[in-house]
């Protein structure tokens, strides 16, 4: 978690004005695009003074980085509650829908969050995905072997950086169904393949 300078939000009345800039963060980066992400603009949005916003975060790359810790914690809570909501679903279309649910935002900004993921946090953040991805796989016990770290860091690597590059890539305008189902195929014929190899 980024650390929130000056003053630590406690107390509800604390926490509630961080989480009412951060919302107005996000307004205003949807909205208004990157080049226009002011802290000035994000006050205004939050009803806060700019004082106010200071005394919580030191600049708009500050705010950047506590979004974009909070969009990496959804995907995590998305995997979960996919998990125990949707038990119909493998394992691996799970992990592959909770992490094309994404963020929600126009695709600036899925771009300017996920770059500020990998420029602050870079491969720790993927590892903390990757745990999130392979206890996903474990929970429901639907694989009789052990995954190697070769093979899980194969797994979960491709569908970080996949899933990144259609979020660099919006002009593609990939189908999302058609493209969740090609990246199940891809996965489960890979761990198909390990279990076969593995003799399981």
């Amino acid at each position: 978690m980024v650390e929130i300078n000056r003053r630590n939000p406690k107390q509800a009345r604390a926490r509630a004005t961080v989480d009412a800039i951060l919302e107005a963060a996000f307004q205003v980066l949807d909205t208004n695009g990157y080049a226009k992400f002011t802290t000035s603009r994000i006050a205004k949005r939050a009803g806060v003074s700019i004082g106010t916003l200071y005394q919580y975060f030191d600049d708009r790359d500050a705010i950047l980085q506590e979004l974009s810790q909070r969009y990496s914690d959804a995907l995590r809570e998305r995997i979960t509650k996919l998990l125990l909501e949707e038990p119909e679903l493998s394992s691996v279309r799970t992990v592959i829908r909770a992490a094309m649910q994404g963020v929600e935002g126009s695709p600036e900004t899925q771009l300017v969050l996920s770059n500020t993921i990998f420029q602050t946090r870079g491969g720790a953040e993927v590892s903390r995905q990757h745990s999130a991805f392979m206890d996903a796989l474990s929970t429901r016990g639907e694989y009789e072997f052990v995954l190697g770290k070769e093979a899980s860091f194969i797994l979960t690597h491709t569908v970080v950086y996949l899933l990144r590059a259609t979020i660099m890539e919006p002009e593609l305008e990939l189908d999302p169904q058609r493209l969740e189902d090609e990246l199940v195929h891809l996965m489960e014929s890979y761990i198909a393949n390990l279990a076969e190899r593995a003799g399981a």
